[in-house]
């Protein structure tokens, strides 16, 4: 099987029209009032959660609390989310969890906005019951590993910020949008810079980023034990430092995903560390210098790369072995 000839490659080559075609259905009034946020999700849409905790604290100075199922679900006295609001992202919508989880939440008293990529509401569990739905796109995404979802789940939180106080000029949008074609068109290419065989010589493959592209370390990591059954984990440097580099040996990789060509100081903590445990590692610098935008052109590119080991290891990453879609939890 060629990697080009997948349902996920198909998804992500159609990524820059999807970002394109988006259309924030939110206006800027609705939101402008909230310092706060909550934010709730699993999986890649936990992660994109992730993502707008670090933008939109940065960018906006709105606090942003990530919200564990589990202590809604055990909540002991009641708590009060009134003049309060939630982002949830689900992809499908259907997550029982998220939409178990935002219903208690809403009736506490917060204004819900779905994030989803189901314009079906007969099917959309989480776009019933919210106050706003922010849908990312018309083209369902059938592969269980979700890659164009999560990249405009992104491209929704960006877009959120200059709702939220952000001053991200428009230009930057339509730029990555190129930035995110070329990588796409130009992947072998970039791709042979290097060393990729040495992830499928490694018995842990470990991604290690900061800010937003801790989140993108984190859904990496998760990318490749999906589609291609790597053992893989993402962290933040300074997570990285406080104990999990003590575990990595000759016999493991580490990836570096750096903002800029030159590496911040963390990051340069990180890979002395690793030299001087003979770590292996690879550093990845970002595509294009448009920060925190060329988060999202490093994400395609090793969704990519995860699709094409997966191929060449003879799996299909399409449909992982023990993987659904929509995951049954509580």
């Amino acid at each position: 099987m060629n990697y080009k000839e997948t349902l996920t490659y198909k998804d992500i080559s159609e990524i820059p029209q999807l970002l394109k075609n988006f259309e924030l259905n939110i206006k800027g009034k609705e939101l402008a009032k909230y310092k706060e946020v909550f934010l709730l999700g699993r999986g890649s849409s936990g992660n994109a959660t992730l993502f707008a905790k670090y933008v939109w604290e940065t960018y906006c100075g709105v606090i942003s609390n990530i919200v564990h199922p589990f202590s809604i679900f055990n909540l002991k006295k009641k708590m009060d989310f009134k003049n309060k609001i939630l982002f949830s992202f689900s992809q499908s919508g259907r997550s029982f969890d998220i939409v178990k989880c935002s219903k208690i939440i809403k009736d506490m008293g917060a204004k819900l906005v779905a994030v989803t990529n189901e314009k079906d509401i007969v099917k959309n569990d989480l776009a019933k019951i919210s106050d706003w739905h922010i849908l990312l796109s018309n083209s369902k995404e059938i592969p269980v590993a979700a890659t164009k979802s999560f990249i405009l789940q992104l491209w929704a939180v960006m877009k959120i910020s200059n709702l939220l106080g952000a001053e991200f000029n428009e230009k930057k949008f339509s730029k990555t949008v190129e930035n995110i074609k070329c990588v796409i068109e130009n992947f072998e290419k970039i791709y042979s810079k290097f060393g990729w065989d040495a992830v499928l010589k490694s018995q842990i493959v470990g991604f290690v980023g900061r800010g937003p592209f801790n989140a993108i370390a984190e859904d990496s990591a998760l990318k490749f034990r999906e589609m291609a059954r790597i053992h893989s984990l993402g962290y933040s440097a300074a997570e990285f430092l406080h104990g999990p580099v003590g575990a990595y040996t000759s016999k493991d990789l580490v990836i570096i995903l750096s903002r800029d060509k030159k590496l911040t100081e963390d990051l340069i903590l990180v890979k002395n560390k690793l030299n001087e445990k003979k770590i292996n590692y690879i550093v990845l610098p970002a595509f294009s210098t448009d920060y925190p935008f060329n988060a999202l052109d490093m994400d395609v590119f090793i969704k990519l790369v995860a699709v094409k080991l997966a191929v060449l290891k003879g799996l299909n990453p399409d449909n992982p072995k023990g993987l659904s879609k929509v995951t049954y939890t509580v």
